[in-house]
């Protein structure tokens, strides 16, 4: 086997996850309220400890989108499609 053939296979493929990993970040649903994955996990001690580090406004900006997507399940409601949370801006925070 080629090294050629190799990294086709393996654009290819990466392409084919990268599908996989929107539509899954698109039908979970948070998106719809605003929110970003990260906003949905459990908070225990390690997590707390790692709220407490954020720079005050990435915090701001989490409780901001939380307390949104609170008010907007409340209403039984969800954003606009052009306010929804892509999946491109969550990705962009970590690289």
């Amino acid at each position: 086997m080629s090294f050629v053939f190799f990294l086709h296979v393996t654009v290819a493929t990466g392409r084919l996850m990268l599908g996989v990993r929107k539509w899954y970040y698109n039908m979970c649903g948070f998106n719809k309220l605003g929110l970003m994955r990260d906003d949905t996990i459990h908070e225990d001690s390690d997590v707390k400890e790692a709220l407490r580090r954020l720079p005050e406004n990435v915090g701001n900006d989490r409780v901001f989108r939380i307390k949104r997507a609170l008010d907007l399940s409340m209403k039984q409601q969800i954003l606009p499609k052009d306010q929804w949370t892509k999946y491109e801006e969550w990705w962009a925070i970590w690289i």
